[in-house]
């Protein structure tokens, strides 16, 4: 299973082309500084705009990078179309990605016993693990504790979920009634509480600038260390907070830039750069911190 320090991947372009020369080190850099696995092509790595191509070599890139290395791949495999994702689901399998992340159907809005034929008819197309992906506030739709219970009992390789939601008390609900699921924070704000929750680790937008610190806040936690992971996860706080001034990943790239991780600051409408106003934020709570190239 994938479990641990994790970044969900941006996606760096260069003449609205994916810069994949790029995108490999930034990986080899999660690498460097410890990462348990990345993420490629999740939400952070605007994956609604990218074509079925382009998210299929990015998945096959962030494999072939990690071959040999300490760090798995947990492959963005969702779609608002349970084909689509079924289709990115065999394909991560087939290239060799350890597991896959689904989210949850935007714009449909599918009731609950919709949601559960989708992520079943997903983890069944495949034997590898596949963790559940929870983001009501991007997608429009709640996955209820009752429908992920039902899921883990039916579905044998669903293992896990990816919880953004941002509420603890969900949080320690789930725990309660699934206890043999894995929970992984999936916003970095909280990613302290979850883990001393007894959750099972982080997906990081943060962690694309700073990747030893996430690796350390979450392995500290699992290791029993509370105050250290307490500690990391009060340093990061402002910087936490700033990207998300403007949707995700709108800042975290506007920070990289910043931070000369990433040569060109490019988008895919419609998304389009932080307002002055933002980027002169960014800029000033970067100064705070330390990232290492």
């Amino acid at each position: 299973m994938v479990l641990g320090a994790m970044s969900a991947l941006i996606t760096p372009f260069k003449n609205q082309e994916v810069d994949f020369e790029t995108y490999e080190m930034l990986i080899k850099r999660q690498i460097k500084y410890g990462m348990d696995a990345c993420v490629p092509v999740g939400t952070t790595g605007e994956s609604a705009t990218l074509t079925h191509k382009e998210h299929m070599e990015c998945i096959q890139v962030a494999v072939e990078v990690c071959k040999g290395s300490q760090m798995k791949v947990l492959a963005g495999a969702g779609s608002n179309s349970t084909q689509e994702a079924i289709e990115l689901a065999r394909f991560a399998q087939k290239c060799g990605a350890d597991a896959l992340l689904c989210v949850t159907p935007y714009y449909n809005k599918p009731s609950q016993e919709g949601l559960y034929q989708h992520f079943k008819a997903v983890a069944d197309s495949v034997e590898i693990p596949v963790m559940l992906y929870n983001v009501p506030s991007r997608t429009g739709v709640n996955i209820d504790i009752q429908t992920i219970k039902r899921l883990k009992k039916d579905v044998k390789n669903i293992y896990a979920i990816k919880e953004a939601t941002g509420a603890m008390d969900r949080v320690v609900a789930l725990g309660s009634e699934v206890s043999d699921l894995a929970i992984l924070s999936g916003d970095d704000a909280i990613n302290y509480p979850i883990l001393a929750n007894n959750g099972k680790g982080v997906i990081s937008v943060t962690g694309n600038l700073f990747p030893q610190e996430i690796a350390q806040l979450t392995h500290s936690a699992i290791q029993g260390d509370m105050y250290q992971s307490y500690e990391i996860n009060t340093k990061l706080y402002e910087i936490n907070q700033i990207l998300f001034c403007e949707s995700n990943p709108i800042p975290i790239k506007a920070s990289m830039f910043l931070s000369g991780l990433l040569k060109n600051l490019e988008y895919r409408l419609p998304l389009v750069p932080p307002s002055k106003e933002n980027m002169a934020k960014i800029q000033k709570i970067l100064e705070k911190y330390e990232v290492r190239l």
